[in-house]
This record gives C-alpha cells, structure tokens and sequence, in this order.
C-alpha cells in the first residue's frame, strides 16, 4: 500500500461515502467478512463453522462490499468457514480491488488451493493470505499441520504475488511442533507469526505450560511479533490486559446473515444490520466500553485495531 493509493482512498470522494471527518474519526481499519460457514475441516477448537451451509449469495456479498466501502475501511478480509468454497471468491477478491480497498485480504486453512486458485487471487489483487498452521503432524484435534500443508505452503511460496503470513499456533499440537513451523515458514520466505489458542468466548485463562511454549516460540521469531504492548504476556502470568476496545467501529465482524459484530466471539452481545451501519453508530461503538471481556481479551485484530486510539477517551 503506497502512501499516495492510502490517500486517495481516506480523502477521496465518492457518492455514498460517509463524511471525511467521520472515516477519519471512527472508520474501521479492518472489516472480516463472512462469505460462508462451511467448511470442509472440523478443528476441535473450532466454533465458526458447519458443514451444511452454502454460499453466501452474490448479490449481498457485493452489497456488503459496497457498503463496508462506504465506512471508508481500510482493509477488507474475506473470512469463513473456508472462504475458498465460495464458487466466486476470486470475482470478491477483484470486486474489493476496484473498490480501491487498500488491503484486500483472506484467511484460509489452504488446503483448497490449486495452481489455478493462486494465479486467479494473484490477478484479482489479493493483497495479504492467513494460513494458520497448528503443528507438524495431525492429531484428532487438528489437520492444519504441516504435513498436509506442507506443498500448498511450497506453492505459495513460488507462485503468490501476495504477502503469505503463516501463524503458527501455540496450543493445539506438541510445543516442538510449533517451531518446526516457523522454521518452515522463514526458510521458504513467508512471514512466520505465533498465535494462541482461545476459548469459545475470546477470553484466555492463566496456563503455566501455555506461557513457557508462547515465550519459547517468540524467541525463536527473535523478539519480533509482538502485538498491541505484548497483551499475551500479561495473560498467560495470570494478569489482565484491558485495553479501550473499539471493536464495532475500527474493527468490525459481519457474518454470513450480514449483521456486524463487535467480534464473532462476543456476537450475542452486539448486533446491527450492516447495511443500516452508518457513522452514528460507528461514533456510538467506538465510545462504548465493552466491559469485562476486555480485559482478557485474546482477539488481536480487535486489540490491534484499537491501538492507534488508545489516548483517546471512551465512556
């Protein structure tokens, strides 16, 4: 994202476009979007798929699109369920690109992707891919591992014109196993990263054996990786992280029916039509504090998200 496309898209105009000082006060640097729940893994851990649904219809998805556009986000991430049993995800890919999103992004377990998927994400402007690695081998927990990615991995590497981040993941295999992921991921030139897992309502309880695994795995990414002041660390020695959440503004959740969440982790608790999202609610849920969730808050992207307004008040 160069500095000149980043301003023509916060300072441009366009019909529909919420008002400057509004995108500049409280629009979403980033937007998941559901384009399916089904999936074709079924990861113990797991509580944002099925195996029946279908793909969202076209001409929501390109609704959705359009307005999240109109929020004056800055990035757009396609999300599932596996995105990539959506029959159309690369016309959604190419839709986001001429709308001039910054980042056009997806998370995907890979295990879908072909030489041709690849060259048609290439073209179609994809910006960033997520594949989440577990460990090495599978197990009855997960099959994101390395021995079935191992060649998707390989091809992305070759063939992605796309930054490919590869988030090992602390919790789900044996400890080894998670550096035997970064290890894979730099030798092959992809941006390795260490994540945790979560319970089903994004909170994470003290764990001796979890911290010590998480620190070794940072140190082997050398220091880096850390985000938003290094919340992990503080959760996993027992102690709360909170943070002036500012999910429902700058960080936003929409599922597969098309309502937006604070995040799909906390979704009985806030709900709005997407399409009926307009900057007074966006003001409103920046403002609000979400309570005790956020003080032990895994979810990064909402952390993340809402880092850049930390000094500014909420309540």
């Amino acid at each position: 994202m160069t500095l000149p496309s980043l301003a023509r898209f916060v300072f441009g105009r366009r019909p529909g476009l919420i008002p400057l000082r509004d995108r500049i006060a409280y629009a979403p640097y980033l937007v998941q979007l559901v384009v399916t729940r089904r999936c074709n893994l079924r990861c113990g851990y797991c509580n944002e798929y099925d195996r029946t649904s279908g793909p969202v219809p076209w001409d929501d998805l390109a609704a959705r699109v359009g307005r999240i556009r109109e929020l004056g986000a800055l990035a757009l991430e396609f999300t599932g369920g596996e995105p990539l049993l959506h029959p159309r995800l690369v016309d959604l890919v190419r839709v986001a690109t001429q709308h001039d999103f910054p980042r056009r992004m997806l998370i995907s377990n890979a295990l879908l992707l072909t030489d041709e998927a690849i060259a048609g994400l290439n073209d179609a402007g994809l910006t960033d891919l997520q594949v989440s690695v577990d460990g090495a081998r599978a197990n009855e927990t997960t099959r994101k591992t390395l021995d079935t990615l191992r060649e998707r991995l390989v091809r992305l590497a070759e063939q992605a014109r796309f930054r490919v981040v590869v988030s090992a993941v602390v919790g789900a295999c044996p400890p080894e196993e998670t550096l035997e992921t970064i290890d894979f991921a730099r030798a092959h030139g992809l941006r390795p990263r260490v994540l945790l897992l979560h319970g089903r309502t994004g909170q994470l309880e003290p764990d001796a054996t979890v911290a010590h695994d998480y620190r070794a795995a940072m140190a082997r990414l050398g220091g880096r990786g850390r985000e938003a002041g290094g919340y992990r660390d503080r959760l996993l020695a027992g102690r709360a992280a909170p943070f002036r959440c500012r999910a429902g503004s700058r960080y936003l959740y929409v599922d597969e029916h098309g309502d937006a969440h604070w995040c799909s982790q906390q979704a009985a608790r806030f709900t709005r039509p997407l399409l009926e999202y307009g900057p007074a609610e966006l003001a409103a849920q920046f403002h609000l504090p979400k309570g005790a969730c956020a003080d032990r808050c895994t979810i990064g992207c909402a952390r993340t998200c809402s880092a850049p307004d930390a000094w500014r008040a909420q309540g």
